[in-house]
């Protein structure tokens, strides 16, 4: 898994080509590691930075670091979800996930703005549906990651496709973030010395 600063230091498109083009174990060992990807310093964000939206033009996304890690735990949640629905059950109709309606909703931002939704609860959501759901991918036996679910919009979709769709999520959003951050505090994320990124 790249480090925080690896993954600022690459591009978009270069992300979801790697994560698609990985083998199946390659491929698990990265969603495993993926959390460690997602800069520590969004931790040390005031309130008010932490609800900080951007201007188009600044090319780092409109969302604020709340809002983003906020959709990270949920996007998190529906994909292993589905993962979970495609192992369990036989070629399962998927829901279609309306990620613009949770973040118009007051999910992401309470009465007091944000910060009675803390950043760090949605970190750890992350840290630990990767911890759990890794145990449980490496239990699979190789015929699982050929199941398949049936999305209303993508048409079948593998447990591996799904995997790597989630694996590729984070990753996406950790470029994003990291850009947000040297925006707001500067300077690029430092190397941690335990490797956990949180």
């Amino acid at each position: 898994m790249p480090t925080p600063a690896e993954i600022a230091s690459l591009d978009a498109p270069s992300i979801e080509r790697e994560v698609l083009e990985l083998p199946d174990a390659d491929l698990l060992s990265r969603y495993a590691s993926g959390v460690h990807g997602l800069d520590p310093r969004v931790l040390q964000l005031t309130d008010d930075q932490q609800d900080t939206c951007f201007r188009a033009d600044a090319g780092v996304g409109r969302w604020s670091c709340r809002i983003l890690i906020g959709h990270l735990a949920d996007a998190e949640m529906m994909l292993v979800w589905r993962m979970r629905r495609i192992v369990a059950e036989d070629r399962p109709v998927l829901a279609v996930w309306d990620e613009n309606a949770w973040i118009d909703s007051t999910l992401y931002a309470g009465e007091n703005g944000g910060s009675d939704r803390p950043i760090a609860g949605s970190v750890a959501v992350v840290h630990t549906l990767r911890l759990w759901t890794t145990d449980w991918l490496r239990s699979l036996n190789g015929d699982d990651l050929a199941r398949t679910g049936l999305h209303p919009e993508d048409g079948e979709i593998r447990l591996r496709d799904v995997l790597a769709r989630v694996t590729w999520h984070l990753e996406h959003h950790a470029w994003y973030l990291s850009r947000k951050l040297d925006l707001m505090v500067g300077g690029a994320p430092a190397a941690s010395g335990d490797g956990s990124g949180a």
